[in-house]
């Protein structure tokens, strides 16, 4: 094996892009500072009962596994970020009223999530904790709405979807319980022959089996949340998360947005309310997954409500236009006190300037070289090349 081949779905980010996947990372901190956003940075690795549920499969399957060599205990290096954020709210801060908290900071996964995926990703994400109200809800969609317009994504789509609908579905037909993530991943994935088959399996009823499929047809415009209120079973749990659904939408009227009543967020299966994800022409997938997850913080030993969103800077990065290269001043390298005082001047200016020996070309990726430091009548004069 050549020493230079990564493993699968691993790959090196050259220098423009690198560039600019840290302009976005310090550009979005410093927007999510603004709404009053505090910054945390959980370890890479922690023990494996902190990192997950017990029954969270999806997230145990994408979870690298090591023994600490000091405990001999097993560590996990985190595939997600959102439980340690939860666990610094619950267990570390333990405040009482709202805490906003944002992150970011690459996670692995052993397994990539699809055919185009990454196993590595640089996630970055903003949770609020401590209020139930819709006005959380809201401030995290325009927030997450926020980030891929500061990050130069044009005619983004917003997804609304309420988890309480499909679970309702699925929690009224006893013989679901066991299968109840593999129904949400393939209601997601708007797999009709595999949720009918698993049903089968299962021993569903009839008329659960009419309603999970009826609920892969539930998109479109606001109008579904009509639509769904007619033909999906009368259940109190259904009436309610639409009814909540409703009342976003009509709180988010200056976006364009769709609602898809079988997107069931994550494969994490945290999520307990509304869910979104925003999409945009140029990323086969979703750039951006959010939604509310109250009781999370129930595995650190205190149960608050919560929402937020999180998303992937080295996948926005990858579909927008290819990054521009910055301008930059040529310079010779020398020790005349003249030369350094210029050069000097010149970065504290907030210029960047490239010394290199005289006569020898620098190949570069990232940099326009359009002006150098010559020297003319006794002094450093900067010219255009």
């Amino acid at each position: 094996m050549s020493n230079w081949l990564l493993p699968e779905n691993l790959s090196d980010v050259l220098p423009a892009e690198a560039r600019r996947i840290e302009e976005l990372r310090r550009d979005l901190l410093d927007l999510y500072r603004t709404y009053g956003f505090e910054l945390v940075a959980p370890p890479m690795v922690e023990y494996l009962d902190s990192l997950m549920f017990a029954d969270d499969e999806a997230l145990r399957l994408r979870t690298c596994k090591l023994v600490d060599q000091l405990s001999g205990l097993t560590m996990g290096v985190r595939a997600d970020m959102t439980l340690q954020v939860s666990r610094i709210d619950a267990h570390l801060l333990n405040r009482e009223g709202i805490t906003r908290l944002c992150y970011c900071g690459p996670v692995i996964h052993a397994r990539p999530s699809g055919l185009l995926s990454d196993r590595e990703l640089l996630q970055i994400g903003a949770e609020i904790f401590g209020h139930a109200g819709v006005e959380a809800d809201i401030e995290a969609i325009q927030l997450a709405m926020e980030s891929v317009r500061r990050a130069g994504v044009r005619e983004a789509r917003l997804d609304l979807n309420h988890r309480g609908v499909g679970r309702a579905l699925v929690d009224d037909d006893p013989a679901l319980a066991e299968a109840a993530g593999q129904i949400y991943d393939l209601l997601s994935a708007k797999d009709v022959p595999g949720i009918e088959a698993l049903l089968a399996e299962r021993g569903a009823r009839p008329d659960s089996i009419e309603a999970l499929r009826t609920l892969t047809t539930l998109y479109g415009g606001i109008e579904v949340i009509e639509r769904a209120t007619q033909c999906l079973p009368p259940l109190p749990a259904v009436r309610a998360a639409l009814d909540e659904l409703a009342g976003l939408c009509a709180a988010l009227p200056d976006h364009a947005l769709a609602i898809d009543l079988a997107d069931m967020g994550d494969s994490y299966g945290y999520h307990s309310g509304v869910v979104f994800s925003i999409y945009a022409q140029g990323w086969h997938d979703a750039l951006v997954r959010g939604g509310r997850y109250d009781g999370i913080g129930r595995k650190f030993g205190r149960i608050r409500p919560a929402t937020g969103f999180s998303l992937d800077l080295r996948k926005l990065s990858s579909g927008l236009p290819e990054a521009r290269p910055a301008r930059a001043v040529r310079a010779p390298w020398g020790r005349d006190a003249a030369l350094a005082e210029a050069v000097d001047a010149l970065r504290a200016q907030g210029a960047i300037v490239i010394q290199t020996p005289a006569g020898q070309a620098q190949p570069l990726d990232e940099f326009l070289v359009d002006r150098e430091l010559v020297l003319e009548g006794g002094a450093w004069i900067l010219k255009d090349i």
